[in-house]
């Protein structure tokens, strides 16, 4: 089977992810303490012990995230898999950063450490109650993005964008809130089956988040990215990149660009993907390819259970 490696991103946390992986697998646990190194705080206790409510925070979730990822694919790599293992690798949204960190781009320090800026930029980028982003469930993207036209009033009027086109029956709007939320109405009228506001603290993945994309060009601009061991397929694109220039633009542009993983799912399916991995918290990524591509066979992999039959799996070919 060929095999593609991918990430989560914000959704995913819990208290608790990781922990039994650190206990199990020295290298897992040095992840952890590695990231609470480069962010000069105990954030592995926060993901272990500590209130969901602050892991969820922008700037918690996106580095606890990433580490469990990393850690999740450092405990493979204990039992002898590795990102070698992959034809590709890619992550949504914050996980492109873990896919990145995984296939050796960026370092796993500055991976945090970027992580970090990005989710305070993200949060300084938008007042909090002034922007909102709202699920649209049951309409293709192209309605969405129909939706999302008219409830932001043309030129002059208020942003409304889709933001993540997830799965053929999942597209995620995102801008003012006013707008968001007449979106949601609209949508409702047009025959989506559901339509509702999520539990966020800022409008990801629009354009309100142009002043993020410049802290996060200027933070890129001063870390250090390697070709990755295995190609990416970077999320505003859709497609595979390996160039470092690249990758650095195609980060930033990620800030304000819509997730588009409804296409990337189906650029590895068509570049020969038959098997997907889900490397870290959450089965999400999961649902969404099985909607996505049901040719292609999935794998969530976020305990020391699933790592052993993982690797059981591997080493039968």
């Amino acid at each position: 089977m060929t095999t593609a490696f991918v990430f989560p991103g914000q959704g995913a946390q819990a208290i608790g992810m990781g922990k039994a992986l650190a206990d199990a697998y020295p290298a897992a646990r040095a992840v952890f303490d590695e990231v609470d190194a480069a962010l000069g705080e105990n954030l592995s206790d926060l993901i272990w012990n500590g209130d969901i409510a602050e892991l969820t925070l922008t700037q918690n979730a996106q580095p606890a995230l990433m580490a469990t990822s990393i850690a999740t694919m450092r405990a493979l790599e204990a039992e002898g898999v590795t990102v070698m293992d992959a034809a590709m690798v890619a992550g949504h949204s914050l996980g492109e950063y873990s896919a990145l960190a995984a296939a050796g781009a960026i370092s796993l320090a500055d991976t945090a450490r970027l992580l970090r800026t990005r989710g305070l930029a993200m949060q300084r980028a938008v007042p909090v109650g002034v922007g909102a982003m709202a699920a649209v469930l049951g309409l293709d993207l192209a309605a969405v993005q129909d939706v999302a036209a008219e409830a932001a009033g043309g030129a002059g009027g208020e942003v409304c964008q889709a933001a993540n086109d997830n799965d053929p029956a999942q597209v995620v709007v995102s801008g003012h809130k006013a707008a968001v939320e007449r979106a949601v109405d609209l949508a409702k009228a047009k025959g989506a089956k559901r339509a509702i506001l999520l539990p966020v603290s800022a409008p990801f993945h629009c354009a309100l988040m142009e002043p993020a994309a410049r802290e996060m060009e200027q933070a890129l601009s001063e870390t250090a990215i390697k070709a990755p061991a295995v190609p990416l397929v970077a999320n505003v694109r859709a497609g595979i990149v390996s160039d470092p220039d690249e990758i650095r633009a195609l980060l930033v542009e990620q800030v304000t660009g819509s997730v588009r993983w409804r296409e990337s799912v189906l650029a590895m399916g068509a570049a020969g993907v038959d098997e997907i991995w889900e490397i870290g918290a959450g089965k999400a990524l999961s649902g969404m390819i099985r909607r996505i591509d049901r040719a292609i066979a999935t794998r969530a992999i976020g305990t020391p259970d699933d790592v052993a039959k993982a690797a059981e799996h591997f080493k039968q070919g």
